[in-house]
């Protein structure tokens, strides 16, 4: 894979904001001073175009003021946040960036703005269907993709090519790559495989890649849990046996994201299964890594197809609250257009929701990952679209830990985890 460019400052003209942006909402007129407040997480990455952006919308905005709020690095945290706040009445706060999973638990809840009479048809074909597909309930759409994510494989390149290695289409393939390169480096600090085992919503994603790649599901057409079961036990177990074995270290089973990404950073890993935002970091001109990392599909297990990732990503809202909503509207279409996501991805550890921009003449120059992202975005696989996803995940995380922590065995995890996935569905099913 070509070596990233490294990126030092925010290039794009922001003056062709000014253009390009707001084509989707209602256009505001000057008057009283208002604040909008918007909550999002943290910008990972070189620089932070968000400043530069809501100073823009300012000034196309008289009388406006976009008070921008980052949340803590934990999405399970960003989701306590918000539904303490929107359950509580009158949030104090008036567009907010959301996981794509909370979008239909949102909309149900009634927390967040229909947008379809705001967005036309054109913008939505805009981007990655798998991308509207979450923000879509009751043909109403609901938010608007800012980002876009998917699950991928990180390897070192140069410790591949020193031993013969092309990057692994099996898991079988990777173990074995892991085992022969810590045999020759002889360095007992070198880890074979990082991925996210932590009990939370992360975890919960590295489980379903797993069962993806075994060609097992979480819920079949009509709601039943593991309906490829001994599938899904193999999926388990494979998790375990990598810890079993060595070729991850037993701490997986306490790492997220960022707990991942230092080490392998650091050098001192052979894989990483993590999101787009990481390879930015590993190409900084400081990085331990740079110029020696590149991404692959994640690979497969038995009865699986390569690349069987996770899509992921944020999406913007309004609230249902808000005392400004034509502002608020306008806001958030602004900072999902064409231009703001090109800001975005020129500045920030971030990829966008529209594919046309993986093929931009002047992005790929700055970033000639970004037609092989593509089609790792297009592959990728949402996580199961209802508004009660979160309450799937939040019973199902404690029996997965189970079994990577050596607590339970896969096949009891798996009937425990499906007499309550049961339970919960016939108690919420109208």
């Amino acid at each position: 894979m070509a070596r990233r460019p490294a990126r030092a400052v925010l290039l794009v003209p922001l003056l062709l904001l000014a253009l390009t942006a707001g084509g989707c909402g209602e256009r505001a007129g000057s008057g009283a001073l208002v604040t909008l407040v918007f909550k999002h997480a943290k910008i990972l990455g070189p620089a932070d175009p968000l400043p530069g952006l809501l100073r823009r919308f300012e000034a196309r905005h008289p009388g406006v003021r976009v008070q921008s709020e980052a949340l803590t690095w934990s999405s399970d945290e960003q989701h306590q946040f918000y539904v303490i706040n929107l359950e509580g009445g009158s949030p104090p706060f008036d567009v907010m960036m959301l996981d794509l999973i909370w979008v239909p638990e949102f909309a149900r809840a009634g927390w967040i703005l229909d947008l379809t009479p705001f967005v036309p048809a054109a913008e939505r074909d805009a981007h990655f269907p798998t991308a509207i597909e979450p923000a879509v309930q009751g043909g109403r759409l609901w938010a608007l993709p800012w980002f876009m994510n998917v699950g991928l494989l990180y390897y070192r390149r140069d410790l591949l090519a020193k031993y013969g290695f092309t990057p692994p289409e099996t898991y079988e393939a990777l173990a074995a790559q892991v085992r022969r390169i810590r045999a020759g480096e002889g360095d007992p600090r070198l880890d074979g495989y990082l991925w996210q085992g932590k009990q939370y919503e992360g975890g919960m994603v590295n489980v379903l890649e797993a069962l993806w790649a075994n060609g097992a599901r979480l819920l079949d057409d009509v709601g039943r849990p593991f309906p490829e079961r001994e599938r899904a036990r193999e999926s388990l177990a494979f998790l375990r046996g990598l810890i079993e074995s060595g070729v991850s270290p037993a701490w997986v089973t306490a790492a997220d994201e960022e707990l991942t990404r230092r080490p392998f950073g650091d050098g001192r890993a052979i894989f990483l299964r993590n999101w787009p935002y990481a390879l930015d970091l590993f190409e900084l001109p400081d990085s331990r890594v740079r110029g020696k990392v590149g991404v692959a599909p994640l690979p497969r297990l038995r009865h699986g197809p390569v690349g069987a990732a996770s899509t992921g990503g944020a999406h913007l809202a309004v609230s249902a609250r808000t005392r400004h909503r034509t502002l608020a509207v306008d806001l958030t279409c602004f900072l999902t257009s064409e231009a703001a996501q090109r800001a975005m991805t020129e500045g920030a550890a971030l990829r966008p929701s529209r594919p046309s921009l993986y093929q931009d003449a002047a992005l790929v120059a700055r970033d000639p990952s970004l037609p092989a992202l593509l089609g790792l975005m297009e592959k990728g696989r949402p996580r199961p679209i209802t508004p009660y996803y979160l309450m799937l995940s939040t019973t199902l995380q404690p029996e997965f830990s189970a079994v990577l922590v050596g607590r339970k065995s896969p096949d009891q995890a798996i009937r425990d985890g499906t007499a309550q996935v049961e339970h919960l569905l016939r108690a919420i099913t109208p």
